[in-house]
């Protein structure tokens, strides 16, 4: 039986033995993604795809996929680059890799809060620069975090991680999300639920763990919304405040955070997620001294990333042995 066909949109951090038993495996080569043109045509003769949340998966890929093709596996937690409706259109099961992530991601959203607060990579370029002279008094003062109120937008695992994280800085946690959580682990993790507004009013930190949708597309500075919702979110803000993204770009408005800490409306931001993604060159942002940007390395531990990429190939082999994927964001595509 000639072995199924399958194309990876770039070289994973884990063996592929396993797959290459029942697939004859083409790994795009370059450190940029395919580009768009290549994975059309790409489609039309494989059985299987392994793509990650930099490839274009939409309704004109989907529908141009020939009629060997079984499988769409992608090493994420998110799939918003992926059309779901057309591949279910398609019968095409699509896998991702939730839980894994969770820890990696929280852990990186305390090292970009702590380093916002303390002026971490400010203080480290002032002491490359050859401008530490001597200890000063007032050089690079920043909040405590240790009984500060860190405000949560988003409750799923990963908020809840971070959430437990914070009972170490014995800080007071508000939390914000579409559902209520129980009242039982809200006692545990010795959290509160409240509006977003009121959120925003009382937080010393606000960290973002919500998915992008279109409720949550730039949640924080939509300046071309009508209402200018985005001016009175950041309004909202203590002047103090710091910022913190590990979830998804599109949840701020560049535009509107760039505003926000050059008019200095909150004292600063650390951001691990970009719109568009990755950031301009050019961008005014990356001219700012409160800011610190990371190249979306939130699930970059060394561990984290092995096995998102095993799960990933794991959901691969599963639909193209015709099996239900382990991890599938699309079940209907079985009834």
């Amino acid at each position: 039986m000639p072995k199924s066909k399958v194309f990876i949109t770039r070289h994973f951090p884990t063996k592929l033995e396993q797959l290459q038993k029942i697939a004859t495996i083409e790994v795009w080569e370059e450190r940029q993604p395919p580009p768009y043109t290549v994975l059309l045509k790409k489609v039309k003769s494989i059985d299987g795809l392994l793509c990650l949340l930099t490839d274009q998966i939409d309704q004109q890929l989907i529908e141009a996929a020939g009629t060997s093709f079984k499988v769409i596996s992608q090493m994420a937690v998110g799939y918003d680059n992926i059309d779901i409706p057309a591949a279910i259109a398609r019968k095409i099961p699509v896998g991702h890799t939730p839980g894994v992530l969770t820890d990696a991601t929280a852990d990186l959203t305390w090292a970009l809060l702590m380093a916002a607060a303390r002026h971490v990579v400010e203080a480290d370029r002032f002491a490359r620069g050859g401008q530490w002279k001597t200890w000063e008094p007032n050089l690079f003062l920043g909040p405590n975090i240790t009984g500060a109120t860190l405000g949560i937008v988003g409750f799923g695992r990963i908020g809840q991680a971070v959430a437990r994280r914070a009972k170490g800085f014995d800080m007071k946690v508000f939390y914000t999300s579409k559902q209520r959580s129980d009242q039982e682990l809200e006692k545990d993790l010795g959290v509160e639920f409240t509006a977003f507004e009121h959120l925003l009013q009382e937080a010393d930190f606000v960290t973002i763990h919500t998915p992008l949708s279109d409720e949550t597309y730039h949640l924080f500075g939509d300046l071309r919304s009508a209402q200018q919702r985005s001016y009175r979110q950041f309004k909202l803000m203590k002047q103090s405040a710091i910022l913190i993204n590990t979830a998804r770009g599109a949840i701020v408005d560049p535009e509107a955070l760039y505003q926000a800490l050059a008019n200095g409306e909150i004292a600063g931001a650390a951001i691990d997620v970009t719109d568009p993604e990755p950031i301009p060159t050019d961008s005014p942002l990356l001219d700012l001294d409160n800011l610190i940007v990371t190249p979306h390395i939130g699930s970059a531990s060394r561990q984290t990333r092995e096995k998102m990429a095993n799960m990933a190939i794991a959901n691969l082999i599963a639909g193209l042995k015709g099996e239900q994927l382990p991890n599938c964001v699309n079940p209907e595509v079985y009834l």
